[in-house]
């Protein structure tokens, strides 16, 4: 197989608002990133997935781009731009953009020229109907009512996926497209490493047909993308695809496809939601975990395309008070869980806070609410007679906003965020959880993304999954000869494991000599050599 330097890192993403703040303002920005850029080379990250900085209205939160080749003021200027790929390029570290071409913001020139007129030259930049029609089905998005939007100057509708200021691209129109690709080799030519393609399987939608998500002309458009802006450079391509099951990741993923270097799959987070809504439930079912992950790592082959590896990003709750226990165990478990998951085979990403174990925001008032999706949920709730507290429970549990309170820096005011007032309020345990402090958990990190910078057999090594008690992920990974025992207690109970191995090499995290008759305490994980 080709080799490419994604294989053997691990990513970093950085949600910008809330990362450093560096001017005061109380909103995170590109200088403050640079001024943190020695912290993440400490870590030993190779990549920066950078959330977007675009000029945008803030909607949702970046989300709505008005300007794809513009920096938004609040965070800084192109200038700032450009060096943080100079100083991130010579600490080792490539910078990946989010590229968000399902929809841009209604002030994006393309949508105020397309609604001017039904005669605009840009009116097929979007999708325009005289009829509204349900095309909800299917969808996990949660923003309530239709997906059309009135549009009062020309008396048609136009489609909105997501809020209503967030209108879809037409990718059925060519100069949309051509557009796209050359926005995107603007900032290949500018030096960055790659792209995350937000909500990128909805690019291919058939309205006609009611099909929002993996829709008929979704392949032959990334293939199109590839050969007009991936080609010819060894750049990481990584799409969100909440669909995506191992057999659509090869059409993805596969070198012979020329399409992306890999697709974020959500199976291992959905399936822990009830019903396939995250508001209804969410436990974390240790026995579902390790069969999903144990299909992708078998079905998805080294021929096949690869695998993206994470617990945390910006829409989803802090891992740690998600499916670990952020009360009695948190160290533990947070160290638990970044073993189980950065032993497998892929490329893992690290949510900024993830390698100190921050955790959710203990949220008791609307107030403190900033996430549109989160406001969507109140009203909803509301409407279908529940009350706000029910919602804000709903909130502290799987609320976006818990990935998105700022980054914790030390004990000072604010965590070291900001010496103004934060745009979010920083969570009030960061006297105890913070970077400053480094602590065991930072070192585990460390210690995985060492380990898979210098062993081939954490990057391309074969897996097995073995017998172990329901609570506990076992595996082994194998390369020429050698083999390598993962096992994690993912949960507060004692476990016992038992192997066949009497002679081991500890590798990472408090391993036992001989592993015949081995009691596991609750959330105990390590990474031996066996023979």
């Amino acid at each position: 197989m080709e080799k490419h330097w994604w294989h053997g890192v691990t990513m970093y993403q950085i949600y910008p608002r809330s990362f450093q703040d560096s001017n005061g303002d109380g909103i995170g920005d590109i200088p403050g990133i640079i001024s943190r850029l020695d912290y993440l080379q400490e870590l030993g990250i190779g990549g920066i997935w950078l959330s977007p900085v675009y000029a945008s209205p803030m909607v949702d939160n970046g989300y709505d781009i008005s300007d794809y080749e513009a920096i938004a003021p609040e965070y800084g200027t192109m200038a700032d731009m450009e060096r943080l790929i100079a100083e991130a390029d010579k600490r080792g570290i490539k910078i990946v953009m989010d590229l968000v071409v399902n929809h841009t913001s209604d002030e994006h020139a393309w949508f105020v020229e397309s609604r001017s007129s039904k005669d605009s030259e840009k009116r097929d930049f979007y999708i325009w109907r005289d009829e509204a029609t349900d095309i909800r089905s299917g969808f996990t998005g949660d923003f309530p009512g239709s997906a059309w939007q009135l549009d009062e100057t020309t008396g048609q509708y136009y489609l909105h996926i997501f809020a209503p200021k967030q209108p879809d691209l037409n990718w059925a129109n060519e100069k949309v497209r051509k557009a796209v690709y050359d926005m995107m080799n603007f900032w290949v030519d500018k030096g960055i490493g790659g792209f995350r393609m937000d909500v990128i399987s909805l690019i291919g939608k058939d309205i006609d047909q009611l099909i929002t998500d993996d829709g008929p002309m979704l392949h032959p458009y990334l293939k199109e993308m590839n050969a007009a802006a991936l080609a010819g450079h060894d750049l990481l391509a990584v799409g969100e695809t909440w669909s995506a099951t191992p057999e659509r990741a090869k059409m993805y993923s596969a070198p012979a496809s020329k399409e992306l270097s890999m697709v974020f799959q959500f199976e291992h987070i959905t399936a822990m939601w009830e019903n396939g809504n995250k508001w209804l439930g969410n436990h974390f079912d240790v026995a579902k975990f390790k069969t999903i992950m144990a299909k992708w790592q078998t079905e998805l082959g080294l021929e096949d395309g690869w695998n993206s590896l994470f617990w945390d990003n910006h829409d989803l709750p802090r891992v740690v008070s998600a499916f670990g226990n952020d009360k009695d165990y948190r160290v533990e478990s947070a160290t638990a869980l970044a073993i189980a998951l950065h032993g497998l085979r892929g490329t893992p990403y690290i949510y900024q806070g993830e390698e100190i174990g921050m955790t959710n925001f203990d949220f008791q008032s609307e107030a403190q609410i900033d996430d549109v999706e989160e406001k969507a949920h109140i009203q909803n709730v509301l409407r279908e007679g529940g009350s706000v507290e029910d919602a804000l429970a709903d909130i502290r549990t799987v609320g976006r906003d818990n990935a998105r309170t700022p980054m914790q820096w030390d004990t000072t005011e604010n965590s070291g965020f900001t010496n103004g007032k934060s745009w979010l309020a920083v969570n009030p345990n960061y006297k105890e959880i913070n970077a400053a402090a480094r602590g065991p958990i930072f070192e585990i990190y460390q210690q995985l993304i060492a380990l898979r910078k210098a062993e081939d057999w954490v990057k391309f090594g074969e897996f097995e999954l073995l017998d172990s008690p329901e609570n506990v992920f076992a595996y082994l990974r194998s390369s020429e000869n050698r083999h390598y025992l993962i096992v994690a207690n993912l949960s507060d109970q004692v476990n016992h494991f038992s192997s066949e191995w009497a002679e081991v090499k500890a590798i990472i995290g408090d391993a036992p000599i001989n592993l015949k008759d081995l009691t596991l305490t609750p959330w105990q994980a390590f990474i031996v050599e066996v023979s």
